[in-house]
């Protein structure tokens, strides 16, 4: 008897159970669901647009509202939940396309110069570039004769895979290459000076340095009031090229170290993919994992005279250079991203890394530094000829 009222109270819970079960699937397969979408359902490349930035009206709240990726073009499936006005849980998808409507990037002025008897490429030499497409079509139009002295009106136009044209006029100057080169005079600007000048309670004065600095008194550093030094670790001998340790880096770090100097490192990058950035940055890691660093690790990708080359996209060049950085920063350091200003303003993509600014004047409109190499032609005690000053926001 006993067995039969179990039997019985089993069978009724799963009865249960199932009838709960389908219920809820009932309750959610003809739940209210009213949502009404914009009329204009693309994303552009790299725009940063939440699901409900897409839906005009709904009849519920997004339980989880988050940004869309638009770093890949195309068809999007957009599929998220959401609590309707009965309290149910439902679920809608939408299609949104990201498209990419930004021209290509041609860095060149109204007028460019090249010596008679020139043997380049213009398409090539020219940096033209895209912040989606690694590989834009890029022509010239017009004719020229690199050999006879001239000017010849010509334009530049770049396309890339969505169909977006650019085009620059210039003028060719070929003129012939009579002059002889002589040496100008350098003007220095004095640490002191410049301490003088931007030394505020937030802001350090420091330097940076490599093996062009010869042997450098680090007592006299100290005393002149260098409040911080950026050494070079080394690079690479060209794009996937064996690495090679700056002749001085050792001898700096020590002596920095030694005299309670704060430390930072630069590389001088070559990388031409996500993979080799990632291994510069373990091979500086393996470099310097043995001395005191306490300020940040830059990446310093300078390779613009032959950008062509390298079959980058902007945002490819960014991602490459943010592997390296987050490889530096999951080693406990600190990454930042070096380039001068023009640089930074039309081709990097922003980037939640430290900026080290590279711009020679006075006073910058850029402010989204962290740090700025505002010369190269200082003078300081303790090194013979010019270094690099640069100012630290605290």
């Amino acid at each position: 008897m006993k067995k039969k009222v179990m039997i019985a109270g089993i069978t009724f819970l799963l009865l249960f159970v199932l009838g709960f079960q389908i219920y809820r699937y009932l309750r959610v397969k003809f739940a209210k669901i009213e949502v009404t979408l914009v009329d204009d359902l693309t994303l552009e490349f790299y725009d940063k647009k939440k699901i409900s930035d897409f839906i005009l009206d709904i009849n519920g709240k997004i339980i989880e509202d988050v940004y869309i990726d638009s770093t890949v073009l195309g068809n999007k499936d957009i599929t998220f939940q959401f609590i309707n006005d009965d309290g149910i849980k439902v679920k809608y998808t939408f299609t949104i396309e990201v498209v990419d409507e930004v021209e290509p990037f041609i860095w060149l002025g109204n007028r460019y110069r090249v010596a008679k008897g020139s043997n380049i490429d213009l398409t090539n030499k020219i940096l033209c570039g895209d912040n989606y497409d690694a590989n834009p079509v890029c022509i010239i139009k017009g004719t020229y004769d690199m050999n006879v002295v001239g000017e010849y009106p010509l334009t530049f136009e770049a396309m890339d895979h969505s169909g977006n044209i650019e085009q620059v006029n210039f003028i060719l100057e070929v003129y012939e290459n009579t002059s002889t080169n002589v040496p100008s005079k350098t003007e220095y600007q004095s640490f002191s000076d410049i301490v003088s000048e931007y030394k505020n309670e937030n802001t350090k004065i420091g330097i940076d340095v490599s093996t062009w600095q010869g042997d450098i008194d680090f007592n006299a550093l100290k005393n002149a009031g260098v409040e911080f030094i950026i050494i070079r670790v080394g690079g690479t001998r060209g794009t996937n090229g064996e690495y090679f340790l700056d002749s001085k880096f050792e001898q700096n770090i020590k002596n920095a170290n030694q005299y309670g100097i704060p430390v930072g490192i630069y590389f001088y990058s070559y990388a031409d993919s996500i993979e080799s950035a990632k291994k510069d940055a373990k091979w500086v890691i393996q470099q310097i994992k043995n001395y005191q660093v306490d300020l940040p690790i830059a990446f310093d990708w300078e390779e613009w005279a032959y950008f062509n080359d390298y079959h980058l996209s902007f945002f490819g060049l960014t991602s490459m250079a943010e592997a390296f950085l987050q490889t530096i920063e999951d080693a406990g350091y600190k990454g930042m991203l070096y380039s001068s200003k023009l640089y930074l303003e039309n081709i990097w993509f922003p980037t939640k890394y430290d900026i080290w600014l590279a711009h020679y004047t006075h006073h910058t409109d850029y402010q989204d530094y962290r740090f700025w190499q505002l010369c190269d032609n200082g003078i300081v005690d303790g090194i013979q000829g010019a270094v690099d000053i640069d100012i630290m926001k605290r």
